[in-house]
């Protein structure tokens, strides 16, 4: 398998290729409403699309959302490609946008089912369980 070519995407930029993917890992795998996936706040974000092969594979968004605090959304990696690495680049990537745009901290909702990915990458779990679009989260935090 090639190395991921990331991408990094402002809002305004054509961003059907990191719907299909979030499309394909949490409407069809993971059966979310696309009326929930598609919430309307990419306009807001920047994006990051990781390629293999000219095929987008995963994506991530960061949006700040306060003075400082920037919010890690919508991380998805295709089934192909997990524990490939594309994932930990993906975010090592988003956090180095976040380090270069001057924000302190990121936080994030993580699955629980992917809460030992994220702490490897240095989050911390600052909630307890909650429900979000069916599926059991918690909140995530990092010190940048």
């Amino acid at each position: 398998m090639s190395d991921p070519t990331l991408t990094v995407l402002p809002g305004d930029a054509d961003l059907e290729p990191a719907f299909d993917v979030r499309r394909d890992v949490f409407v069809d795998e993971q059966g979310v409403d696309e009326a929930i996936e598609i919430d309307g706040k990419d306009p807001d974000a920047t994006h990051v699309l990781a390629e293999v092969d000219g095929v987008p594979v995963a994506t991530a968004r960061l949006r700040v959302i306060d003075d400082g605090v920037g919010k890690v959304e919508r991380v998805a990696v295709r089934a192909s490609h997990r524990e490939s690495g594309v994932g930990r680049r993906v975010m090592h990537r988003i956090e180095q946008l976040a380090i270069d745009d001057g924000l302190d901290r990121l936080e994030l909702h993580s699955q629980t089912r992917v809460e030992e990915f994220y702490e490897r990458l240095g989050y911390e779990t600052v909630s307890g369980e909650f429900d979000e679009a069916g599926i059991p989260h918690v909140e995530m935090r990092k010190e940048l």
